[in-house]
């Protein structure tokens, strides 16, 4: 049976949906001003493998993740760079889904943006305003009452007393309590009119909370089974959604709260706030990515590495970005890798009974560890080079592919140029400076010298290729494949 650490209860829990065999599942999205950096991406393919392993438990999963494109930062952008925010945000969603693509991540089934549930999230507004948690401060935005909602603080465990003015909430004078957040913001009179929707409480827009409780209860209800996002979401974002939808509601937002744990660089989460950022683009495009484009050629060897470095670890353990630890990565995808290419998998699909199968299942039933799962394939990969065993690589591939793993080609894999390895490393320089084409060139050159007996320019074609990250397996019937080390 699945059991999940829940945040709410701070215990791992038996899964129990809402309605048998259904799962409804609403994740807090990107805000749509820049490119996604590898925070972001150990968000989406964490979440990513969970719907995947809810799918495969025969759950029907209907997986809600929106997209935030009204925002203080979108407006700030559109600004700055002398574009209409709708253009702003349109570029940075291509942007993500880019991104996503080049991952193995699957679009949600909805993927709803916040301007086009204004209208719902103004009835929630007037439901807490008519509940006596809502009012308007002289300033014009619409805020919450923190101290009128009694469950504040039982998500993130943080008291009303101990929660003070200047710590992650702003001071403001206009409002009746410094602890209160604002639910519609009143219109400035430089902002872009776009920016700017009519309501009861003047022009103005909505604030960055109020969004999901819309976009959620109106494409799946209540109570959710299962709301997630980012480790930096849990306070105040997430407080505040528990605040102002139950408020507004009554009964439970959500019955399992799930966040996954923060990337971290030298101690510190990564984050653009921080400057400590990598773009997912930098790391595993196909050479440079332009800025003005949101579409990028993708290194495939490389995106597989970075979705296999965040799959390895448990989604809520913290992690940590180096450059060391992705050549490690793609050295363990390597090896699986090679596995696959020794021995040719069969196609017979996943048996269940099958000793390293049913760990794989247990350790995903448990808190969805991956890490375990990851476990599972090495174990696996380990037994079809040793046994040369068609049906062991058979179980590798397809249990690889429950966690979007291990799904392409081996030759073209290791004939593609990684970044991540030693040897590039210490160069500098991505691994195999020869093109495909020159490859091809000596590996040819190399049969012919063999054929003609000549051994000694035979080995100095293969140390040539070697010194380049070339390494040669030499197939019976003369065939030989190479691969970037």
């Amino acid at each position: 049976m699945l059991h999940i650490y829940n945040t709410l209860s701070r215990t791992k829990e038996a899964f129990k949906p809402v309605h048998a065999g259904e799962v409804r599942m609403y994740v807090c999205g990107m805000t749509v001003y820049d490119y996604c950096h590898l925070g972001h991406a150990r968000m989406l393919v964490s979440f990513d493998v969970v719907q995947r392993w809810l799918r495969a438990s025969g759950y029907a999963v209907n997986y809600v993740r929106n997209i935030t494109d009204i925002d203080d930062k979108i407006i700030r952008r559109a600004v700055q760079t002398g574009r209409r925010m709708h253009e702003v945000t349109e570029f940075f969603i291509d942007a993500m889904h880019a991104d996503e693509r080049a991952l193995g991540v699957a679009r949600p089934d909805h993927e709803p943006r916040a301007t086009q549930y204004v209208g719902e999230m103004l009835d929630i507004i007037g439901r807490l305003r008519d509940n006596g948690l809502a009012y308007q401060a002289d300033d014009g935005d619409v805020n919450f009452s923190v101290r009128g909602f009694a469950g504040y603080g039982k998500l993130s465990g943080k008291s009303l007393d101990d929660l003070r003015a200047g710590e992650r909430v702003a001071v403001d004078t206009a409002k009746r309590d410094p602890l209160d957040f604002v639910l519609w913001k009143s219109a400035k009179e430089e902002e872009p009119p776009e920016t700017k929707w009519q309501s009861p409480y003047g022009f103005g827009r909505p604030g960055w909370h109020i969004e999901c409780s819309a976009m959620s209860k109106a494409l799946l209800d209540l109570p959710l089974d299962i709301h997630g996002g980012g480790p930096d979401l849990k306070f105040p974002h997430h407080e505040n959604e528990i605040a102002q939808t139950e408020g507004a509601f009554g009964g439970n937002l959500a019955n399992v709260w799930m966040h996954c744990g923060p990337l971290m660089v030298d101690a510190e989460k990564m984050s653009k706030s921080l400057g400590n950022f990598r773009t997912i683009r930098q790391t595993i495009a196909q050479g440079e990515a332009a800025e003005n484009e949101a579409v990028y050629a993708v290194n495939p060897r490389e995106a597989e590495m970075l979705r296999f470095f965040i799959v390895r670890n448990h989604y809520r353990s913290p992690q940590n970005y180096t450059p060391d630890n992705l050549v490690d990565a793609q050295n363990a995808l390597d090896r699986l890798y090679q596995a696959l290419q020794n021995v040719a998998p069969d196609q017979a699909g996943i048996d269940w009974q099958e000793p390293q199968a049913q760990a794989f299942k247990a350790a995903m039933d448990d808190d969805f560890n991956s890490s375990g799962a990851v476990a599972a394939l090495f174990e696996l990969a380990t037994q079809a080079n040793r046994d040369r065993d068609a049906r062991a690589a058979g179980q590798l591939r397809a249990l690889g592919g429950v966690l979007g793993l291990l799904q392409l080609d081996p030759v073209a894999y290791f004939q593609s140029p990684t970044r991540y390895s030693a040897a590039a490393m210490e160069q500098g320089a991505p691994a195999g400076q020869l093109d495909a084409a020159r490859i091809e060139a000596l590996v040819a050159e190399r049969g012919q010298a063999k054929q003609a007996r000549d051994f000694a320019r035979a080995d100095a074609i293969r140390a040539e290729l070697r010194a380049a990250g070339i390494e040669l397996d030499d197939k019976p019937g003369g065939l030989t494949q190479w691969r970037r080390a």
